[in-house]
C-alpha cells in the first residue's frame, strides 16, 4: 500500500518498549500504605501515558494526601528509580528495534518522561541509545503528551513530514497525540482489556511480535521459520495450569488464576512453545496456551491471531537470569534443531485446528 508507506518510526517509551509500569507497579501502593491510603485501580489506569508532573497532582489531590504535588515527585521518584534497572523489554521490542536499524529505517524515541530519565531507563538495555537517531523527552517540547508537540518535533528533527511516520504506542494519551500530528498509529495496548478504547489507531496489536513491517512499506522480518518464530528466551516462575497428555506433549495452560500470573506481561498473549520445570516432572517439553477473548470478536480472525502468535520459546523455566547455563544449553539446542521446531509448530496448529477456542478462555 504505498498511500501508508512511511519514511521513519517513532516510538515511545514506557510500557511500549519497555516494560516499566510492571516494574514498578508496586511503588504507588506501598507509599500510600504510609498514609492509611489504597491505590484506586481505575483511576491509575486512567493516568497510563500522562506526564509525571501532570500524574503527581492528581494522585495528590484523589487520596487527599498532606504533600504537594513537588513534594510528592521528590519522595517517590527515587522509589521508581531504584526499580528501573529491573524493567525489561517487552516482547517483540529487540527484534524490531535491530531489525529497522538494520535496514537503515530512522528511528525516534518520544516520551513523556524527562530526557535524563529516558536516558538512565535505556542504558540499561543494550544496543539502544545508539539505535535512535532522536532521542525527545517531555522537556524538549512545549506540551507534553496528548498535545501532538512531542511527535511533530521528532519529525521535523528527522526532516520527514509527519505524515509519512509510524508511530507505536501503548497508551491512549500517547495515540490520541500521535493521530493529532498526522502520522499514522500503530497502538499495543498496555492494557489488553481497554483494546476496544483503541479504534482511532491504524492497527492495534497484542504485542509488536505481531507487527508486520511489510504493511507500511518497510522491509519485512527475515526470521520467521515457515509457521514458528524463534524469540529470545521468556522467563516466568509458576505459570502452569492443569496439565494434561496429547500425542507425548505435555500440555498446559496458562490460566488467568495462576498466583504468579502477574510476572507475564499482557502481551504475551498467544500458543507457546517451549520448556517447563517442575519438581515431579523434570524439565518437559511444553505447549502453553493463552488466548485472548478479544481475538473472538469480529476485528480478529482466530486463525491469523493463531498465526501471528505461535512462537518457538528457546526456554520457558524457572531459571533466575538468562545466563543460567542449563537454558545456554536450551538455546543451543534449539539453534541446531530448527526442524523440529518447524515440525511440533506444525503438530500445534493441526490440534489447534480442533480444539474450541472458547475452552481455552475458560
Amino acid at each position: 500500500m504505498e498511500k501508508d508507506r512511511v519514511l521513519a518510526v517513532l516510538l515511545d517509551l514506557d510500557g511500549t518498549l519497555l516494560d516499566t509500569e510492571r516494574a514498578t507497579k508496586n511503588i504507588l501502593k506501598e507509599f500510600l500504605a504510609k498514609y492509611g491510603k489504597v491505590p484506586d485501580a481505575e483511576k491509575e489506569e486512567s493516568r497510563l501515558g500522562q506526564m509525571h508532573k501532570e500524574a503527581a497532582a492528581a494522585i495528590v489531590k484523589d487520596y487527599d494526601l498532606p504533600l504537594s504535588a513537588d513534594e510528592f515527585s521528590e519522595a517517590i521518584m527515587p522509589m521508581y528509580q531504584e526499580k528501573w534497572p529491573q524493567a525489561k523489554a517487552l516482547p517483540g521490542v529487540n527484534r524490531l528495534i535491530r531489525h529497522l536499524r538494520k535496514h537503515g529505517v530512522p528511528l525516534a524515541l518520544a516520551s513523556n518522561s524527562i530526557r535524563r530519565h529516558i536516558e538512565t531507563k535505556i542504558s540499561h538495555q543494550k544496543g539502544w541509545k545508539e539505535s535512535f537517531s532522536i532521542i525527545l523527552g517531555v522537556d524538549d517540547v512545549k506540551h507534553g503528551k496528548p498535545s501532538p508537540d512531542i511527535f511533530l518535533e521528532a519529525a521535523k528533527r528527522l526532516g520527514i513530514d509527519s505524515s509519512a511516520c509510524l508511530v507505536i504506542e501503548d497508551s491512549l494519551v500517547g495515540v490520541r497525540a500521535a493521530k493529532a500530528s498526522g502520522a499514522k498509529v500503530v497502538a499495543v495496548p498496555s492494557l489488553q482489556h481497554q483494546d476496544e478504547h483503541y479504534s482511532i489507531a491504524n492497527f492495534v496489536l497484542h504485542s509488536l511480535l505481531e507487527f508486520q513491517p511489510e504493511l507500511w512499506g518497510l522491509p519485512a522480518f527475515e526470521d520467521w521459520v515457515q509457521n514458528a518464530l524463534p524469540i529470545e528466551p521468556l522467563y516466568a516462575r509458576d505459570l502452569l495450569g492443569e496439565l494434561f497428555p496429547h500425542d507425548g506433549f505435555a500440555v498446559a495452560k496458562i490460566t488467568e488464576d495462576c498466583a504468579s500470573y502477574e510476572f507475564v506481561p499482557d502481551q504475551v498473549c498467544g500458543v507457546f512453545f517451549g520448556w517447563a520445570k517442575l519438581e515431579i516432572h523434570g524439565i518437559f517439553k511444553v505447549v502453553l496456551g493463552r488466548i485472548c477473548l478479544d481475538i473472538l470478536k469480529d476485528k480478529w480472525s482466530p486463525a491469523l491471531q493463531i498465526r501471528t502468535v505461535l512462537l518457538s520459546i528457546q526456554a520457558l523455566l524457572s531459571a533466575p537470569n538468562p545466563d543460567d547455563p542449563l537454558s545456554d544449553n536450551i538455546a543451543k539446542h534449539w539453534k541446531t534443531n530448527e526442524a523440529e521446531a518447524v515440525e511440533t509448530g506444525d503438530v500445534i496448529i493441526e490440534f489447534l485446528s480442533i480444539w474450541d477456542l472458547r475452552a481455552m478462555c475458560k
